[in-house]
Parts: C-alpha cells; structure tokens; sequence
C-alpha cells in the first residue's frame, strides 16, 4: 500500500472539519495534521469584477463562494498569503485554487512580491486563468481542475440520480480527455472529482509527467483505494485521516 509518506497530503481550505475554512485558525489546524500543502480560495466579489476600474475594485478574498463571502468577514488575499510567510504556516505550500478568472495579473503579483513562487502552485478550473498564469509567470506550478462545475449539484436530492449517470459516463472518457489535453496544457497536476478517478487516468497522467490529485476526500477507506489506484496526492476538509493512510 502506498504510504502517507509518498503522498502530497492537502488540507483543503487548511482543515475545514476542525476549524472553518480559509481562516488562519483552520490554516494551522491543519499544520498540526502534518499536511504538505494547503489548498485557499480566491474569488472576487460581486463588487470586484475585473470590468470594474481597478482603483474602485473590492480586494480578492480568500473565500470558497459568494455566499460565503456575505456570511463573514474573509481574509484578504494579501492577508491570506501574510499567513504564510509566518510559523508555523512558512513550512508548507499553498495552492491557491482560483475560482474566477480575469484578475490572474493581481494574483501572480501577490505571490510574487512576498517571494512565495517556488511554494506556491495555482489550480483552477478556468482553462483561460492557467493559459494567463503561464504566460505571466511560467515558475508558478499549476494545477488543472476537473470537472468545471459552477454548482454544488451533490447537495441537492433531485440531481442526484442524473449526476450519479453522469459521473460514470464521464469517468469513462476522462482518461482519453486526460491523454489529448495534458500535452497542450503544460499543467504540473491535474485536480480530479475522486469518484473520477481510475487506473488508467492515474497511468495517463504518470505518462504525462503530470501529479494527480483527488478531491475533495474525507473517508478513509476511500483514501486508501484511491492511493491503490496510484494517485500522488489527496485533498481532504479532515486532514486527521491522513495519519491513518498507512495503517
């Protein structure tokens, strides 16, 4: 069995089942987990759109959705990446998991200024933010996420069944997707829905020379099926079970 030790362990928003996530508090809970990475959101707000004159622009937040952002106080983004140059959360990276693209600019230079290039990876779902940050940063590692999915059908009882078929009928094409898209793409990972993920796509992206990351996983059993299957890294809300991968 693959061990915890091989594994890119991410804690994702820090550890959102012990402490509220994208909060320093939940950043250093997970710390105490033993995570190598710490996955943040980053999103602007509904009064930060990229078409709105910068000068006038709300800051990035580190928040998961829009609804979050009203229901509390978030982080800035340069509050957000402040954390991390301090202990305890200066020894691990952080991925910064881009949900809207068009203000990829101020991002990399957010990164760039607190020299948090070489520990800090980008992944998102937006093709067009990765061909940006490429361009504006080639050292930045990013990530691709997949699928692109705007809401959170799993919460609704009457798309389950539909999204159920769904999911098979996608992960069956996924690793033909994977095999034409990474070549093009010059991503280092590939961010993937856990029940997408299957031997094969874990064979593709090895060939690719591309890390595969599942998530978002917060049981165990499925944690250790998933490392079977060859995946090189996890992304949980309960970074604790990572410490019981290798048991």
């Amino acid at each position: 069995m693959t061990s915890a030790r091989q594994l890119r362990l991410v804690g994702h928003k820090g550890a959102d089942q012990i402490e509220p996530g994208n909060t320093v508090a939940s950043f250093e809970a997970a710390i105490e987990t033993g995570v190598d990475v710490i996955e943040i959101d980053v999103l602007w707000t509904r009064d930060g759109h990229p078409r709105i004159p910068a000068e006038e622009r709300s800051p990035l937040v580190v928040a998961h959705d829009w609804h979050d952002t009203e229901r509390r106080t978030p982080l800035t983004l340069e509050e957000g990446l402040d954390a991390f140059l301090q202990p305890p959360l200066d020894r691990v990276e952080v991925d910064l998991d881009i949900k809207l693209p068009g203000r990829e600019k101020e991002i990399v230079t957010a990164v760039r200024e607190r020299g948090l290039v070489e520990r800090a990876m980008i992944s998102t779902m937006e093709l067009s933010t990765l061909a940006r940050i490429r361009e504006l940063e080639p050292k930045l590692r990013r990530g691709w996420t997949y699928p692109k999915v705007t809401k959170d059908w799993a919460s609704k009882r009457w798309a389950k069944l539909p999204m159920l078929a769904a999911l098979v009928a996608m992960r069956r094409r996924l690793p033909g997707i994977a095999t034409r898209a990474l070549p093009e793409m010059g991503v280092n990972s590939m961010w993937v829905y856990h029940p997408l993920v299957t031997r094969q796509l874990a064979r593709v992206t090895e060939a690719a020379g591309v890390e595969l990351i599942a998530w978002t996983v917060d049981d165990l059993d499925r944690m250790r099926k998933l490392a079977a299957m060859g995946v090189d890294g996890l992304c949980s809300n309960d970074p604790r079970l990572f410490a019981h991968l290798a048991v």
